[in-house]
């Protein structure tokens, strides 16, 4: 066993819902072993008000969550980071930034729940959804073996895992 953290970059275009309740659900689950953030190619300015609140009744804290440019994240002073993974397909198509580190590289798309309309209790049910989807794949890579995640199979293993439940199309073609 290592004492090593690994730093995870998430990223979405406009990081306001899924980057931002990845970062958490990683930052709670993973605390000690991995230390999570999130970004966007072109962020909203603000984190979507769903999002927070689904988090909220998870458990998860809501405090201190921003959106922000993935241009944070490639300058000397930004932490190196060691797995990027994308959770929308936009953000998956786009020619990331230079960032500081090894920054292996996954698509883990899930469906965007700020698209969708009707009720506010439809739109947290998305919201609720999507998180989930998030979740679950987060703990399947928190439960990958530490010489899994050292090793050069991880490439493997982590397309599987976003090819999981609820993956976009782009996900499951990535296998």
């Amino acid at each position: 066993m290592t004492d090593r953290i690994y730093n995870v970059l998430f990223l979405c275009t406009g990081n306001s819902a899924r980057s931002i309740m990845a970062e958490a659900i990683l930052n709670k689950e993973g605390a000690g072993r991995f230390h999570a953030f999130s970004a966007g190619s072109r962020p909203k300015g603000e984190v979507h008000p769903l999002a927070l609140k689904t988090l909220e009744t998870m458990g998860y804290p809501t405090e201190g969550f921003r959106s922000k440019s993935w241009d944070e994240f490639s300058g000397p002073d930004a932490p190196e980071i060691d797995f990027i993974i994308t959770v929308c397909d936009n953000a998956a198509g786009e020619s990331c930034p230079i960032m500081r580190g090894s920054g292996r590289r996954a698509h883990w798309g899930v469906e965007d729940p700020a698209g969708v309309s009707g009720t506010e209790e439809q739109k947290l049910r998305a919201f609720a959804q999507t998180a989930t989807f998030l979740k679950s794949r987060i703990m399947a890579f928190l439960n990958l073996a530490q010489e899994t995640i050292d090793s050069a199979g991880i490439d493997t293993h982590m397309k599987q895992i976003g090819a999981m439940d609820g993956a976009t199309e782009k996900s499951t073609k990535a296998i």
